[in-house]
């Protein structure tokens, strides 16, 4: 479709996003969204705020979830390498408990579609990353909530070789387990 190869996932509205680069000697070009060919594609969110960071080596952020004002993101990575993971926490979906994991990278290109009802996180397996992404409803701290990023049910392999030390942030070392939490969201097929 256009300028994007939509690859659907094992875990259904979860989307891996191959965008066209266009390069030459001058250095290259790409989109990263197109309302029309993403509209074509049927993932007709609308993205009301984007949000960067920049992380070093070992920086676990995640899993991440609001229990209202839910959000899609498209996610990418401009700069490093980062291991980005959606855990699908739709209650009565045929994949609720399970993860999808890639490897983003501004080498590679590749966004992740995360839609609403889904927790979502990344690890940073190169020196730095900086990760940008598009939110289809705005952060509300009140309704801020998470998994946590290794519980055994789910089962996350995240790929922490060659990693020495995780840095997490207080909030997401004190998540609790999937079977610990109400999950706010239902499958819609």
């Amino acid at each position: 479709m256009g300028n994007f190869n939509f690859i659907e996932t094992k875990i259904p509205d979860l989307y891996i996003i191959e965008p066209k680069v266009f390069g030459d000697n001058r250095g290259y070009f790409m989109e990263t969204y197109s309302k029309k060919d993403f509209f074509e594609a049927g993932l007709t969110m609308e993205f009301v705020q984007d949000n960067e960071s920049k992380s070093k080596k070992g920086v676990l952020r995640g899993l991440h979830f609001q229990t209202k004002h839910t959000q899609g993101k498209l996610v990418r990575v401009i700069e490093g390498e980062v291991y980005d993971v959606a855990v699908d926490l739709r209650k009565g979906s045929p994949t609720f408990g399970q993860w999808e994991g890639i490897l983003l990278s501004g080498k590679n290109k590749k966004q992740f579609y995360v839609p609403e009802g889904f927790a979502h996180g990344f690890l940073v397996v190169s020196e730095e990353a900086v990760f940008n992404y598009k939110c289809t409803d705005f952060y509300a701290p009140e309704y801020d909530a998470g998994v946590l990023w290794n519980d055994s049910e789910i089962g996350v392999q995240w790929p922490i070789e060659g990693i020495e030390e995780l840095l997490l942030s207080e909030k997401d070392k004190a998540q609790k387990k999937l079977s610990e939490i109400e999950v706010p969201f239902v499958y819609i097929p």
